[in-house]
């Protein structure tokens, strides 16, 4: 997984999902030799040199301003996110081949305080590859109750949500719209990828999905992205039933640090009413016990 091959690869895809008459284009009924706009039609569009064009599309170019980039997502009906993800493709081909790798991420104080801040409403706690680093009660509770509470703890057992929406039964059972989901996950993981092309990790995780997931080797292929700060999704939970929740994630302001995904359901709702009796389905025993002494001392 490098930038200039990414960079290369979502402009053939993109290029390949525009069908002429999208952009006011007639291909007289002729027979067309590759899905969606050609090359040259492409850059037509974008007002810019086909030869160039092709350069670009075929790595050998690294140099595209800009506007130039401005330009080819305006040819290609790109969204906010889309355009952002191709200038962030184009600024990792211009980089040095010594960028240095990105170090492991953990768990931060101030992670850590928001995660204790937000109380019983559920929480975990995300690197950049979607491994969980932490969770609270009840975000293990609504997310992966069907695994150890102490799982993050341990690198070697730690969850990552993304093996977990595609490869795990239980999960992929949670989501009444386990395809909306798929394609969230996958369009997020996209953006990561474009920002951390020399990840390692990050590229092991995304093969060992292509192999083990032909749903995830299919959407990887399609390259569209989508900013997943909030999504609200239902969900068919063993023990509350179904229930809607906003799934909001928070990160830093400078994008660095864990990234906290919170669970939160509408104000009166029976949604919301599900939320709290699995919280207090989860509840350690001790709260509860020490609740009794306290009334018998009381009494």
């Amino acid at each position: 997984m490098n930038g200039n091959g990414q960079f290369a690869d979502f402009l053939q895809a993109r290029r390949a999902q525009v069908r002429p008459e999208d952009v006011g284009l007639k291909d007289y009924g002729e027979r067309r030799r590759v899905p969606g706009l050609r090359r040259e039609e492409l850059a037509m569009l974008a007002g810019i040199s086909a030869p160039y064009y092709s350069r670009l599309e075929q790595g050998q170019s690294r140099n595209a301003s800009p506007e130039i980039l401005d330009a080819i997502a305006a040819a290609l009906r790109l969204d906010d996110s889309e355009r952002a993800h191709l200038h962030a493709l184009a600024r990792t081909t211009q980089r040095s081949r010594s960028t240095s790798r990105p170090r492991p991420e953990r768990m931060t104080p101030a992670a850590a305080a928001l995660l204790e801040a937000v109380g019983d409403t559920p929480a975990i706690a995300l690197d950049r590859r979607s491994n969980v680093l932490a969770w609270n009660r009840t975000g293990h509770a609504l997310f992966a109750g069907h695994l150890d509470l102490d799982s993050p703890d341990d690198p070697a057992r730690r969850p990552n949500m993304t093996k977990l929406v595609f490869l795990d039964a239980h999960t992929r059972g949670l989501y009444a719209d386990w395809p909306a989901k798929a394609r969230a996950v996958v369009g997020s993981l996209r953006l990561t990828a474009g920002q951390y092309p020399d990840d390692p990790a990050l590229a092991s995780l995304i093969g060992e999905l292509t192999m083990h997931s032909p749903q995830f080797a299919k959407l990887w292929a399609d390259h569209r992205v989508l900013a997943c700060d909030v999504g609200d999704y239902e969900m068919r939970h063993p023990l509350v039933g179904t229930l809607t929740v906003s799934q909001q994630t928070l990160q830093s302001p400078a994008g660095s640090g864990p990234r906290l995904v919170v669970a939160t359901a509408e104000p009166d709702s029976p949604s919301q009413t599900a939320l709290a009796l699995l919280s207090q389905a989860t509840a350690p025993l001790r709260t509860t016990v020490g609740a009794d002494v306290a009334r018998e001392k009381s009494a």
